[in-house]
């Protein structure tokens, strides 16, 4: 039997690219999307497609009471996901997030209400397979290149910085080497912000412009030699194949399971 499977925050860029995406697969069903603007269009038509009978919604907890949904993908934002929780909770839906800009109570929250209600949650900073190992990449160069700097670049419509995947390869960095303090001791920003963020004496870059998806370099530097790990998202397809991995993995979770290469392993 098919999943059933609801996208929230469908009318936006990554929602859009879901709903195409669960349409395609053969194991999933569509049947609902939630978001703020276009009510009553067939998200078949939004996606650029033909009508597919489901058509968008303004009120999540009737869109689950009448379709009965076992999945929710929620593309929205912190805020909205919060406001979402309780809903999902009382109708015991598994949650596959992809929003960044969670704080660590916001996931430890989530957690402890989920493990109550029974289902599953995933997180994920990235779900593009590349960019997971790009992070896995980095967590074992950082043992040999404890120096290292991470530079992440995204569109301008982007309200979190670092991005999520910069702040997990910094905390994956941060756990395969020694804590130092990079650069001169003595060297001095002559305009604030010049030398990135400090996470654990490394540095981080955000860089926000138009005609970027999400992209990461990590550069590490020793001895007479570099090394870069890059990874680039050249549209939003290449999230696509972790978002169908989430959503089959959820059915079988409890709790949050915070990161894609935590279902890659298992």
């Amino acid at each position: 039997m098919n999943t059933k499977v609801i996208v929230v925050g469908a009318d936006g860029r990554m929602g859009r690219e879901v709903v195409k995406t669960v349409l395609n697969e053969s194991d999933l069903s569509l049947v609902g999307a939630v978001d703020t603007r276009n009510h009553g269009l067939d998200v078949g038509v939004l996606t650029g497609g033909t009508p597919c009978g489901v058509l968008l919604a303004g009120n999540l907890g009737r869109v689950l009471e009448e379709t009965g949904a076992e999945v929710a993908v929620d593309f929205t934002t912190p805020e909205i996901i919060r406001e979402n929780l309780s809903v999902y909770i009382r109708h015991k839906v598994n949650i596959v997030i992809g929003t960044t800009g969670l704080s660590e109570e916001d996931v430890d929250d989530i957690d402890k209400s989920a493990r109550e209600a029974g289902i599953g949650v995933v997180i994920a900073p990235n779900f593009a397979i590349g960019a997971i190992l790009m992070m896995k990449f980095a967590s074992i160069a950082a043992k040999y290149f404890p120096n290292v700097e991470i530079i992440e670049l995204h569109h301008d419509e982007k309200l979190d910085a670092p991005s999520g995947t910069a702040i997990k390869t910094a905390e994956l960095v941060k756990a395969g080497r020694e804590s130092i303090r990079q650069g001169h001791p003595e060297e001095h920003e002559k305009i604030t912000g010049a030398r990135g963020a400090e996470f654990d004496g490394m540095r981080i870059h955000s860089i926000r412009l138009p005609g970027f998806v999400a992209h990461q370099e990590v550069i590490f530097g020793g001895l007479g030699q570099t090394l870069s790990i890059r990874h680039d998202s050249i549209n939003r397809e290449s999230f696509m194949p972790g978002v169908v991995l989430a959503i089959r993995k959820v059915l079988d979770l409890k709790g949050v399971t915070y990161g894609l290469e935590k279902l890659l392993t298992e």
